[in-house]
């Protein structure tokens, strides 16, 4: 072996020649060059849009008057005039939450005191934390966590879509194109580039999708532990996943039966010793009970935490009616033109914006209808599975005030119903400039909002 091939040996044992390798790969891929062009300029736009938004209704409305109420450790504050109004439209309400956290800790040691930290999951946190670390400051921690997680999210979207809709008439590449959008442009948006953990647990199940399709079943179950450790609906992630392994479509093997009449219930792949990896997804919830009762907490303190927000189990999806309920009695108090009288169980503040809230809230129901039915029409039925399950919480628990409260957020994080809506638009290319144009708008309506401080969502 001469010294040229010895050389080239090493560097290969080293991994030095294996990034241009791989960035050469990626681009003689057509459907990976795609995924990156569509997911980049669909992340650019969007974020400068939504920062546009914020900074511009700060500077026109001021900071708005909760701001000092929720945000009593200034930990959203104190930047100066200028980076107090870049970080408008990255953190608000749950962010300070999140940046209390990522420096204080839990501390369940303090009972009461702190038991509402326990609601919000600690990846994200710890992610801010870390990142903290190394030098940069809580909030652009928090924001770079969430702008990257996004972006992986948005391309993780399209190659899936691409996947599941290959042909869709002429229509695949364009039916993700059009996903993309509808994520990065949807009204509620803008939270997937604050200081919240949208977009890590969006990218994470987009990533435990796509790993479970090509029959990765070690990084399923890593990824799920993680989306775990983010959210609490990340447990009705196993839905999906074993679905996938028992039904597929899966990329890394061939059915062990055929589909029949006389097979329509039964599995079509058989259980094998890698099933088993499944069953670490629930360890990040497992281990953050742990940690809390090792601290001196309680290891169910983050179920019984949402009790503070109000909270209460009204039956399986019994939600949807509180909240028709709740949204035909906001018209009827908008309606009636008065506050004296109430008309349905008031919540603080005004009686007018309560019934505005129960009205966009209900209204956020009823468009994700068409989506779901979408995905449940073009996609295997893990996708639908995975949403009805997901939605579980926020439309069997509402809040007596609001019972669709936070619904929007639910939704946003449902990659299912944007790459649904992708295909429809696809198929109905007139409407998807007026659609995408309307979603835009909305975005910087409720972007504005959340940057001077009124809730949304």
């Amino acid at each position: 072996m001469n010294s040229e091939t010895a050389n080239t040996a090493s560097e290969t044992r080293l991994g030095l020649r294996s990034r241009p390798g791989r960035l050469a790969a990626l681009r003689a891929d057509p459907a990976r060059m795609a995924a990156v062009r569509d997911s980049w300029r669909a992340l650019w736009s969007s974020r400068l849009l939504v920062w546009s938004a914020g900074v511009g209704a700060v500077l026109a409305f001021g900071f708005g008057p909760t701001r000092g109420a929720f945000d009593a450790p200034r930990v959203t504050r104190g930047f100066g005039a200028l980076g107090d109004l870049l970080v408008a439209p990255a953190a608000r309400w749950d962010s300070a939450w999140y940046l209390v956290i990522a420096h204080y800790g839990y501390r369940p040691d303090l009972g009461v005191y702190t038991e509402s930290r326990t609601a919000f999951f600690p990846l994200y946190p710890l992610g801010i934390r870390a990142l903290s670390w190394l030098g940069s400051p809580p909030i652009l921690a928090g924001v770079l966590l969430s702008v990257v997680a996004f972006a992986l999210a948005l391309y993780g979207i399209h190659r899936l879509t691409t996947l599941e809709l290959p042909a869709a008439g002429g229509r695949g590449g364009e039916a993700a194109r059009l996903a993309v959008l509808v994520t990065a442009f949807g009204p509620m948006a803008f939270f997937f580039s604050a200081v919240y953990s949208e977009s890590l647990y969006l990218a994470l199940s987009v990533g435990l999708f796509w790993s479970a399709r090509q029959g990765r079943w070690a990084l399923v179950g890593l990824l799920g532990a993680l989306a775990t450790a983010t959210r609490s609906t990340g447990l009705v992630l196993l839905l999906p996943a074993l679905m996938l392994y028992l039904y597929g479509p899966r990329r890394d093997r061939p059915p062990d039966f055929a589909r029949g009449r006389r097979r329509r219930i039964a599995p079509v792949y058989r259980l094998r010793p890698d099933a088993l990896w499944i069953a670490l997804m629930p360890a990040g919830v497992v281990l953050y009970g742990l940690a809390l009762a090792l601290g001196g907490g309680d290891a169910l303190a983050p179920f019984h935490a949402q009790n503070v927000w109000g909270r209460h189990f009204a039956g399986p999806y019994l939600g949807i009616w509180d909240g028709l309920k709740a949204a035909f009695e906001g018209a009827r108090q908008l309606l009636s033109f008065q506050r004296r009288i109430v008309y349905f169980p008031s919540a603080p503040g005004s009686p007018a914006v309560a019934a505005g809230h129960n009205l966009t809230l209900f209204a956020f129901l009823v468009a994700a209808i068409p989506a779901f039915v979408a995905a449940l029409r073009r996609l295997p039925l893990a996708y639908g599975a995975y949403a009805i399950a997901a939605l579980a919480l926020p439309l069997s628990y509402p809040v007596t005030s609001q019972p669709l409260m936070s619904l929007p957020r639910f939704l946003i994080v449902l990659f299912p119903l944007s790459i649904g809506a992708g295909a429809w638009l696809a198929e109905h290319p007139r409407a998807a400039r007026p659609l995408l144009v309307l979603s835009a708008v909305l975005m910087v309506v409720f972007g504005a909002q959340f940057a001077t401080w009124h809730w949304v969502a």
